[in-house]
């Protein structure tokens, strides 16, 4: 993808590849430039570091609790915990 240099919209191609008349225009100003060769730009985007939304493993020893039998194990209390996850005129999630 390649964007114009004046407003920074994405180009369109103007015409076919393989034709020796074609170019890139812009969609909202008057922006054209001839394609002369073919182009190719790769960018190495660097991965993001991902945070522990709920806490992690500590973030569960003080939550709630229920009384309530596993159907697997018949343990016979559930753990559970309120989180937001919306905006803050809408009600919490358990």
């Amino acid at each position: 993808m390649w964007f114009c240099p004046i407003c920074a919209n994405l180009l369109m191609v103007d015409g076919t590849l393989s034709s020796p008349s074609s170019s890139f225009i812009c969609s909202t100003c008057p922006f054209k430039k001839s394609i002369t060769s073919k182009r190719r730009n790769r960018i190495k985007l660097k991965n993001k570091t991902v945070d522990d939304v709920l806490g992690g493993a500590g973030a569960w020893e003080n939550v709630d609790r229920t009384e309530a039998v596993c159907p697997e194990c018949q343990h016979g209390e559930a753990f559970f915990m309120q989180i937001q996850i919306r905006s803050a005129d809408e009600p919490m999630s358990v």
